[in-house]
């Protein structure tokens, strides 16, 4: 049936002194919609680079794309204003994208993922595989995280950080559709329905972990979160916590893993999720 909503996906994008790529983010928005229509949002969290004139600039050529913007006076974090973000495009689509600003979309990866949202009625969320621009493959599906593997990849010690990150349960893409804990939030297509059935981003966190919360959000509400790998985007990769150890963003991040592991009630045992094993459920082939 044809989708009677006057956009085929509503993409939410978060910027903050984003200048240096928002522009490149929107010009592959703007190719895919030569096929799709698309309505995007930017929450611009209070830049001071430029941002916002490059938003305004976009917004004064006409392009094919929808384009709207909400302008905030300073950063709210990643999920208040994700959410502002959500509420605005909620009744326009069917089909929600979370993106971020660092990335590069085609039409045929959003195609592909929305084809797997119509066609398993238990997904959730649908995540691409996310490439550098020198090709290499980033960590983006991942097995549900423990404590100390997380607080290990936030200490100053690099050798330390990577044995932290050695721990990790990194799901490889093999062509197919795998289920995965959870997913990097650069690049998330979900049902509308989601946030509605599951409620929105939890804004107790201001920087992270939102990703992981929100994808064991959905596990337990019976929605699978699935790694497509079948397709791909770009992603230039800010990693911004790692910029200065004593940022707020590191404090951030820091309050943001003690209130979701008490949320949870899990430190070192992954709890079980609906079709698997402890936070990382049974592979399928897609």
């Amino acid at each position: 049936m044809q989708n009677s909503l006057p956009y085929d996906i509503a993409v939410v994008i978060l910027t903050w002194n984003s200048a240096a790529c928002v522009g490149r983010c929107l010009a592959s928005l703007e190719r895919a919609a030569q096929t799709l229509r698309l309505l995007v949002c930017v929450v611009d969290n209070g830049s001071c680079d430029g941002t916002r004139a490059i938003l305004e600039d976009w917004k004064r050529r006409g392009t094919r794309l929808c384009l709207e913007t909400i302008c905030l006076d300073r950063n709210l974090g990643t999920t208040k204003s994700r959410n502002l973000g959500i509420q605005r495009v909620a009744r326009r689509s069917d089909t929600l994208c979370i993106l971020d600003s660092d990335t590069e979309v085609t039409a045929e990866a959003l195609r592909e993922m929305k084809g797997v949202l119509a066609d398993r009625p238990s997904a959730g969320i649908v995540g691409p595989v996310l490439r550098g621009r020198d090709g290499s493959i980033q960590n983006s599906g991942r097995a549900l995280p423990t404590l100390p593997q997380k607080l290990l990849k936030v200490l100053p010690l690099r050798a330390l950080r990577r044995w932290g990150e050695a721990q990790e349960e990194i799901l490889k893409p093999r062509g197919g559709i795998v289920p995965v804990g959870y997913l990097m939030s650069a690049c998330w297509l979900m049902p509308m329905a989601l946030p509605q059935a599951i409620g929105y981003l939890d804004e107790h966190i201001f920087y992270a972990p939102e990703d992981v919360e929100y994808c064991l959000r959905a596990w337990k509400n019976g929605y699978e979160v699935l790694y497509d790998g079948r397709t791909s985007i770009i992603h230039e990769w800010q990693r911004i916590s790692r910029r200065r150890l004593f940022s707020r963003h590191n404090w951030e991040h820091l309050k943001g893993l003690v209130y979701f592991f008490w949320k949870y009630r899990y430190c070192l045992t992954r709890p079980v999720l609906g079709c698997g094993e402890k936070g990382t459920p049974k592979k399928e082939s897609s």
